[in-house]
C-alpha cells in the first residue's frame, strides 16, 4: 500500500521551513544562517608566480627603470605570496546568525572571528556605487555597536548570500519581519 501524496498545504509548509523562514504568523525562525567566505587562493598564487618571473626578468635584464619596476613586480608577488599561505593556514570564514548570536570573521582567511550578540547588531546593508574603485561592488556592511564589518563581493560565492545575512541581521535588528 502507498502512501498519500502531500498537499500542496504540507509541500509549502515544508519549502517554508528549509529555507529557514517561520511555520506560523509571528513565530520567529530560530534556524542558523550560515554563509561561507570563498578565498582567492588562485589568484593570489597566479600573481605571485607572475610577479616573480617577469620581476626577475626585469631586475636582471633591463636598465635602472626597468630594475625599478621589476622591483615593484616582487613586491606585488611577496604581498600576494604571503596572502596565498594565509588562504593554506586559515578557512575563508563563516559569516553565521542564530537566534542568539552571530559570528563575523574578523579578515579574510584570518583566523580569527567575533561572536556578538544578535541583540548588538544594529544594521546591514550593501553599498553599490559609494564603493573605491579598487573593490568589488556590492560590498556587505554588518554594523555592531561602534563597529562596522565590510564584506567585497569577492569574498561571497554569489550576490544572493549577501542579501541573505542581510535580511537575518534585520530581522534580529527589529527592522524587517521574517
Amino acid at each position: 500500500m502507498t502512501a498519500p501524496a502531500p498537499s500542496a498545504d504540507s509541500r509549502s509548509e515544508r519549502e517554508r521551513r528549509s529555507r529557514g523562514g517561520a511555520t506560523r504568523p509571528g513565530r520567529q525562525a530560530a534556524e542558523r544562517v550560515e554563509v561561507v567566505l570563498e578565498h582567492a587562493r588562485f589568484r593570489h598564487l597566479g600573481w605571485t608566480l607572475f610577479g616573480l618571473i617577469v620581476g626577475l626578468l626585469f631586475l636582471t635584464k633591463l636598465g635602472t627603470v626597468g630594475q625599478m619596476v621589476g622591483l615593484l613586480l616582487l613586491a606585488v608577488a611577496a604581498r600576494n605570496g604571503y596572502s596565498f599561505v594565509r588562504t593554506l593556514r586559515f578557512d575563508a570564514g563563516t559569516i553565521a546568525v542564530d537566534g542568539e548570536h552571530a559570528i563575523l570573521p574578523v579578515g579574510l582567511c584570518s583566523g580569527r572571528s567575533r561572536t556578538v550578540p544578535t541583540g548588538e547588531l544594529t544594521h546591514a546593508y550593501c553599498l553599490r556605487r559609494a564603493v573605491p574603485w579598487t573593490q568589488a561592488s556590492p560590498v556587505l556592511v554588518i554594523e555592531v555597536g561602534d563597529r562596522a564589518y565590510v564584506y567585497p563581493r569577492d569574498w561571497f560565492a554569489s550576490e544572493s548570500d549577501q542579501r541573505r545575512i542581510i535580511h537575518v541581521v534585520r530581522h534580529h535588528a527589529g527592522q524587517e519581519q521574517p
